[in-house]
């Protein structure tokens, strides 16, 4: 077997019998016991095969979370695969919009970028053939793996080569996810087909004409295929979109995960905000986006965006909605009088409006019995840790506490989830 500096025979050692029963023999192996269990295996296996087990199952147990415990062991990582690769969440809701014929209908994706393979399974599970194009030969060797151990291997095809010189014009539609990674300290960032594979050697990039081929590559490529996507950072300001590209911002569980540039949607120009899991999604022309709201006294509710609305410069449809207003030009809260029911917000019904003073506050809680304590704040530079820690809250109440700005001012506001 090759040693550490032979990726691919370390990988390719994991895939034979005796690699395989490794794996399962040390699957459940917790962080405390990986030495243990080493000088065990190590008495009847070669040394570099347990330690690139032992690694792998590592990465396994971390990309529960991403990819759900029965994928997670079976497939296949890299430490760069695990953590850049799309949740299965969102990575399944962007394959359903490509292949919805109420959307875009398409039965085959060109994949650029394609990592380890997680957008290219869940396109494939959405019963679309897939080209995963990578540089990297470790990364391409663990994408081929994954379709295989996950039964795809008729629907997606693994080839190594540079994204920029795949010819895609068979193909229904174009997916492209850039790497937002810098390179190693001192030199050019490293081609974003090498996205799967290696360890991360820089800090996330937030210029998009940094990204690995450039945004303006990426969207050049769209513009030539009949539908598109473009998977950005979330952070990517609004002046770098498209004209025609619909941008779409996609939180899961209430975290923003990823923004999208769609081309071909029925919805060009627009900006689009969608709530897993449920899916539900708000969409408005930028031509016709309501402009900011006005600011107005606090209400008897906050209403607290999901952070999807706020990236896609929503706020203004969902105060229109509440019938609100905001309680500072600079602060995404809506403040409003009615109790409206609507997925985009979560609804807080305030009891207590005081001018940041922690003691106050400290004696309010007390009066209240409140021992449990949610601190939220947008617009304050105070640590909700370290509040809580100040007021130390005691008893069997509950409030959530904002720290916040009402028409500049510094403000803490009480209250609890509206009912």
């Amino acid at each position: 077997m090759g040693g550490v500096n032979d990726p691919l025979a370390s990988f390719a050692a994991l895939r034979t019998d005796e690699g395989r029963s490794l794996l399962d023999a040390v699957r459940d192996v917790e962080p405390s016991q990986e030495l243990a269990a080493a000088t065990r295996l190590r008495r009847d296996h070669p040394a570099d095969l347990v330690s690139a087990a032992l690694a792998q199952a590592r990465l396994r147990q971390r990309a529960v979370a991403k990819f759900g415990a029965a994928d997670a062991a079976r497939m296949f990582f890299t430490p760069n695969g695990v953590e850049q690769s799309t949740r299965t969440s969102v990575a399944t809701y962007r394959a359903r919009r490509f292949a919805d014929p109420g959307e875009l209908g398409v039965r085959s994706v060109a994949d650029l970028c394609c990592g380890i393979g997680g957008d290219a399974i869940a396109l494939a599970r959405a019963g679309i053939a897939v080209l995963a194009v990578d540089r990297d030969p470790l990364t391409c060797a663990v994408a081929r793996a994954n379709a295989e151990a996950l039964g795809l291997a008729d629907l997606i095809e693994v080839r190594e080569a540079d994204v920029t010189d795949v010819d895609t014009s068979a193909y229904d539609a174009v997916f492209v996810d850039p790497a937002r990674r810098g390179g190693r300290p001192g030199g050019a960032a490293r081609s974003a087909s090498v996205r799967g594979g290696g360890r991360a050697t820089g800090g996330r990039i937030f210029d998009p004409e940094a990204y690995s081929p450039p945004l303006s590559w990426a969207v050049e490529a769209a513009r030539k295929a009949p539908r598109a996507a473009l998977k950005i950072a979330p952070g990517i300001p609004h002046d770098a979109v498209p004209e025609e590209a619909e941008a779409e911002w996609i939180s899961d569980g209430g975290d923003v995960k990823e923004a999208v540039l769609w081309f071909g949607t029925d919805a060009p120009a627009s900006h689009r905000a969608t709530l897993l899991p449920a899916g539900d999604t708000l969409v408005s022309p930028r031509a016709t986006m309501l402009p900011d709201p006005e600011v107005r006294p606090v209400g008897r509710f906050l209403y607290e965006p999901d952070g999807a609305v706020i990236r896609a410069h929503l706020v203004a449809e969902v105060a229109a909605r509440v019938e609100g207003g905001l309680l500072d030009e600079t602060i995404a809260y809506v403040t409003s009088d009615t109790a409206v029911a609507t997925p985009y917000a979560t609804a807080y019904e305030i009891t207590d409006q005081l001018p940041f003073n922690v003691k106050k506050l400290k004696a309010l809680l007390r009066e209240r019995g409140v021992g449990i304590l949610t601190v939220k704040k947008r617009g304050s530079a105070v640590e909700p840790e370290e509040l809580r820690r100040k007021v130390k809250p005691q008893g069997p109440g509950s409030a959530t506490v904002f720290l916040t700005r009402v028409r500049g001012a510094p403000t803490m506001l009480v209250g609890h989830p509206a009912a």
